[in-house]
């Protein structure tokens, strides 16, 4: 195509859709000009002539106009949207939406509305809302119907209802119109009862909380199912509650399994009490807030993938170190698990400090991207995507480390050296390299586990203090060194802690936890599920 043709071509269309902005533009001004001439009467015609346009800029001006913030100013006659008060108010041109710059109150002539006119006005702006093509607007006004129960919506609320076409949407503004009619006087009793209906159907607080109000404002049958559908809500909310509970439960359970599930190879294989195993946790969060501060100055388009780049040099950073403690000191402790105890204590006492020195005794911030960022419901149940990332992540890492012990040459020998050292060294098994490489395996788990809790608790010196008890009590609970024992006993623990939170609060809940562990050991000294074979009697 010629460069003429291509003008020929481009130039009409250009004009038209300049005469279309124009026509729409002069159209608005027309309507806005209608609407601060004349009288209340007059004004009152010109709100629903504005509202039925659909005009985007509709809506904001109407709602100046109901709070007294729409003006002309006098030197030149524009409508004008004024914000604050005092000697300047800042203007915004009402039909365009640009700014206007400021002016004194002198100068301005506010647009003037009864309690009628307001009353017009709401009806207007719900309508607007509700008709709005963007289904997020349509659904949030359907919502705040319900909470308001403004009686004037109804006009808008039947149409919209009868034109919307998504299905969720709709049945919030059904319940929006049935919140409605069970609070006016002026419905009927067998209107009343169909609302009641769809408002327990509802099942949230809101809802409970539109019965109750019903059941207080009506008599005879209809304050009796109000209050039946009250306690419908009121119980099912109750079963919601538990639902709730155990998810946290869950996700708890998720946080334990990762930090416990190092550890029972540790200690549950290996027979070491590693107290610095917090500390291994500690080290992948660190190592997790040094990848993100890195990517955001040298690779920010890489800053929403910093979780899953921190993943494997948490494991490697944590598993390094692992390897390092067991050459170093745990080697020469073997069979003397206090000695473990006393020298692992010592041992997180200096990793503490050593980061202390390194990155300051403050709390330091890991961002999530925004896959883990958010939630969503199911029925009355809040989801977060960082916590279900957080579980299937654990349960990946299970499912992992349980083919690594049983489909691989160093699961074999983990095992063997496990359930028999002297025979597995008499087989040609090098002892001492897989007594670093389990405990570097475990370490290095807690490295990961680390890196999922820098998405939800504080990234500081003394993080992993706050889980190696938990980590201890669900190892010896599980069964020492089993890891579906592990995987059992961190759910459990899990979820009796949330349940005994609301009621005990967080330490009490704990305290009890700790002796109910106590008691149970005395009934069962190997855990919940033992270990059986020739190596353990």
């Amino acid at each position: 195509m010629s460069q003429k043709r291509f003008l020929a071509w481009l130039l009409p269309l250009l004009a038209t859709v300049f005469m279309a902005g124009s026509a729409l533009s002069a159209d608005l001004a027309t309507l806005v000009t209608n609407l601060v001439t004349g009288g209340y009467s007059e004004r009152d015609v010109a709100i629903t002539a504005l509202a039925a346009s659909g005009e985007e800029r509709a809506a904001p001006i109407l709602q100046a106009l109901s709070a007294g913030d729409l003006y002309v100013r006098t030197a030149d006659k524009i409508v004008v949207i004024g914000k604050g008060s005092g000697k300047q108010v800042a203007l915004i041109d009402a039909i365009t939406g640009k700014d206007a710059g400021t002016a004194a109150e002198d100068d301005l002539d506010k647009v003037k509305v009864n309690n009628r006119l307001r009353g017009t006005i709401d009806a207007a702006v719900g309508s607007l809302t509700l008709m709005s093509p963007n289904p997020k607007v349509r659904r949030q006004a359907a919502d705040s119907l319900f909470t308001r129960r403004d009686a004037s919506a109804l006009a808008a609320l039947d149409p919209a209802i009868a034109a919307e076409k998504d299905s969720a949407i709709k049945r919030a503004m059904t319940e929006a119109r049935a919140a409605i009619v069970l609070t006016t006087p002026e419905t009927t009793p067998a209107q009343k009862l169909a609302a009641i209906a769809l408002v327990r159907d509802r099942g949230d607080r809101d809802a409970m909380a539109v019965l109750q109000i019903a059941a207080q404002a009506t008599e005879g049958d209809v304050k009796a199912a109000a209050l039946a559908g009250a306690e419908t809500v009121r119980n099912t909310l109750a079963a919601w509650s538990m639902a709730q509970n155990v998810w946290y439960g869950i996700s708890l359970g998720s946080v334990l399994l990762l930090a416990a599930i190092g550890l029972a190879i540790t200690f549950g294989t290996m027979g070491v009490i590693n107290m610095a195993h917090g500390e291994m946790v500690m080290l992948g969060a660190y190592t997790t807030f040094v990848v993100q501060q890195v990517l955001r100055s040298a690779a920010p388009a890489l800053n929403e993938f910093s979780v899953i780049i921190a993943l494997p040099l948490a494991f490697l950073v944590s598993g390094a170190i692992g390897v390092l403690i067991e050459r170093s000191i745990i080697r020469f402790l073997y069979g003397r698990a206090l000695d473990t105890l006393l020298a692992t204590w010592g041992l997180s006492l200096v990793l503490q400090q050593g980061v202390r020195s390194i990155f300051g005794p403050t709390n330091r911030e890991v961002s999530s991207p925004s896959w883990m960022s958010g939630s969503f419901k199911v029925g009355q149940l809040d989801v977060t995507y960082g916590r279900l990332w957080i579980i299937v992540f654990a349960l990946l890492v299970f499912v992992a480390l349980l083919a690594l012990l049983r489909r691989t040459p160093l699961g074999l020998y983990m095992r063997a050296v496990t359930q028999n050292r002297p025979m597995a060294a008499a087989v040609g098994i090098r002892t001492p390299q897989v007594d670093a490489l389990t405990f570097g395996l475990g370490s290095g788990i807690a490295g990961l586990a680390g890196v999922a809790l820098s998405q939800i608790d504080n990234v500081s010196p003394n993080l992993g203090q706050g889980y190696i008890i938990d980590s201890f009590m669900v190892v010896v609970f599980g069964g020492v060194g089993n890891l579906f024992g592990t995987l059992v006993g961190a759910t459990a623990l899990g979820i009796v802690n949330k349940f005994l939170e609301p009621y005990a609060g967080a330490v009490l809940g704990k305290i009890l936890v700790l002796v109910f562990i106590i008691l149970f050991i005395q009934r069962r000294p190997r855990g919940l599920f033992a270990l059986k074979g020739r190596s353990v009697e």
